[in-house]
């Protein structure tokens, strides 16, 4: 593909995400980046007149409606809700246009193996958007990996009527299931977990402890009914103690000396402490704020997906790793359902 040649996109799906996405091609476009937002497709026609408007872009009803007014296309976000990206993702696909599908990657395992079974034979480039492996605080973490032995994440938000297709895990959880699978690269083990629904009829909060064969442990706990709104996650690995903000883009490291046997859920509790004003470091414990480059997640996402369709690249978060997020959540589901039936609830 011609590097002078401006990228055509289209941005598929106008809800909440779908308009982020429409903003950032838009203000890439207008950056002088090679790229040129050319279309938005939303069944459902006020929708896509109201982000067409914003967008300055010809709206349709439809991918083929849109296909054969504006010609050929070279990439598409494929913003829909999770139940249609299958259908969505195969029409691009079987158009030749290489698709950046909004996690999680499909409804089931079945649809996802559809969709990278017709990419592969399309020769097509497919990203999942799992943003927060963009997040400039998680870029900086993977740069002290050594060995991680436990994980505890946190993904609490208050409760919004968006999203309300898919369960708690497979709406928010999905994030942190797929960063802590990069950051250990090892297959899962063993997986327990309970969840509830509270405001939805599926799953709102759930908590799930993770094995890997590799020893490490991860505790998940994601909620969409909470009165706050937190996103951390934080790790521990030989003699060293790392808290990730996502929200903040922070990176707290702590290095440990004669407190190396410490229980971690106490250095866990001390590096909370420390990362208050005026806290101070213990005997033992050395404090360091790793510098961090801010950044919009998501528009370093679709920057990197951009070079992936320019030079026929894999992405950073390849359509096979989204269906390794997707499958341990699936997983985690199982195990809410079992763990449900033998507590005799109804979910």
């Amino acid at each position: 593909m011609a590097a002078s040649r401006p990228l055509r996109v289209a941005v598929v799906g106008t809800g909440i995400f779908g308009r982020n996405h429409l903003r950032v091609y838009k203000e890439l476009e207008q950056a002088g980046e090679p790229v040129q937002l050319v279309a938005v497709v939303d069944s459902n026609a006020a929708a896509a007149s109201e982000s067409s408007a914003k967008a300055g872009v010809p709206a349709f009803r439809s991918i083929a409606e849109c296909l054969s007014a504006v010609g050929s296309i070279d990439a598409a976000s494929v913003c829909v809700p999770t139940v249609h990206h299958r259908v969505v993702a195969e029409e691009l696909l079987a158009s030749g246009v290489d698709v950046l599908i909004e996690k999680p990657l499909a409804s089931t395992l079945e649809e996802a193996d559809r969709i990278l079974r017709l990419a592969v034979q399309r020769q097509r480039v497919v990203q999942v958007g799992h943003l927060e492996r963009f997040n400039p605080a998680v870029t900086a973490a993977r740069k002290h990996l050594n060995k991680p032995m436990f994980f505890e994440s946190h993904r609490l938000s208050v409760f919004t009527p968006r999203s309300l297709d898919v369960d708690v895990v497979l709406d928010l959880m999905i994030h942190d299931l797929d960063i802590v699978l990069s950051l250990v690269g090892s297959p899962v083990r063993e997986v327990r977990a309970v969840g509830l629904p509270v405001l939805s009829p599926k799953v709102d909060i759930a908590n799930v402890r993770v094995e890997f064969d590799s020893g490490c442990v991860a505790n998940f706990t994601a909620s969409r009914v909470s009165t706050e709104r937190v996103r951390k996650l934080r790790f521990f690995q030989p003699h060293q103690y790392l808290s990730l903000d996502f929200a903040r883009q922070d990176l707290l490291m702590i290095d440990v000396t004669a407190a190396a046997a410490m229980d971690p859920h106490r250095l866990a509790a001390m590096a909370e402490l420390l990362a208050q004003p005026g806290g101070h470091p213990s005997a033992g414990l050395s404090l360091s704020k790793v510098p961090i480059e801010p950044g919009e997640p998501l528009r370093l996402e679709i920057v990197s997906f951009l070079d992936a369709v320019r030079n026929r690249t894999r992405p950073v978060v390849s359509g096979e790793d989204g269906r390794v997020a997707l499958e341990l959540a699936l997983e985690i589901n199982r195990a809410i359902a079992a763990h449900a039936e033998r507590a005799g609830l109804v979910i």
